[in-house]
């Protein structure tokens, strides 16, 4: 198996295959015990090998699993998530968020554009040749104001999209950077566009690690030509 075919697997897929491996590792503890009761030393070291290799590869699927989460591939140009907007009042708004997988969240935002960034991770030259491939995480949707009053002073609006707990890539690398000498770097893109009522928004994420927002041919004649 493949760096790109192990990251394109789910969280809860690489951690079941840590639960299988913990298994072959408890069968070669069970095994390495029969082998030292029945005092054949070279059979029990062999078990011993394989409860290495089984608590090892356990380890490594499991903190995969775990430090993965909200992790993308980066492909040509990966979407990354679709926006609907509809308005409550001047300035107030409900955007309905749908990802790739199909997941939908609704969110309230407060201004008159709504604004996406999202973390890219790039890895060192060897790591690449390797292919490894860069990954990317949704990181915050916020609300933006077009005048810079309002921005100053009015009602602000941050949706966090990361995910809980402290086992994050970004976190390992920044933290402990000796840890991952494969990371070349770790840097944000954003992008924003205004907000009309009804409108379609769809953000793409490009192999430069630039963030692409476009709206459908409705909302951005809306958007150019407005009311």
């Amino acid at each position: 198996m493949d760096w790109a075919t192990l990251l394109q697997l789910p969280s809860s897929l690489l951690w079941i295959l840590a639960a299988l491996a913990l298994l072959f590792a408890l069968v070669q503890l069970v095994a390495l015990r029969q082998r030292l009761h029945a005092r054949r030393p070279l059979a029990a070291l062999l078990r011993t090998l394989f409860l290495l290799v089984g608590v090892g590869l356990a380890l490594l699927l499991a903190g995969a699993g775990w430090s993965l989460r909200g992790y993308r591939l980066l492909g040509e140009e990966a979407p990354v998530v679709a926006l609907d907007a509809r308005i409550l009042s001047p300035q107030r708004w409900v955007l309905t968020l749908t990802w790739p997988d199909g997941q939908r969240r609704e969110v309230d935002l407060a201004g008159d554009a709504w604004r996406v960034e999202a973390l890219v991770l790039k890895w060192k030259l060897p790591a690449l040749l390797a292919g490894l491939p860069p990954l990317y995480r949704l990181d915050r949707l916020s609300g933006r104001y077009d005048d810079a009053a309002d921005e100053m002073n009015a009602p602000r609006t941050v949706i966090d999209f990361r995910q809980p707990g402290c086992c994050d890539l970004v976190t390992l690398a920044r933290r402990h950077p000796d840890w991952l000498p494969m990371v070349d770097t770790v840097y944000g893109s954003g992008t924003y566009l205004p907000l009309v009522d009804g409108g379609h928004y769809t953000v793409s994420l490009m192999r430069t690690g630039a963030l692409v927002a476009r709206p459908d041919e409705e909302t951005g004649e809306r958007i150019a030509h407005p009311l």
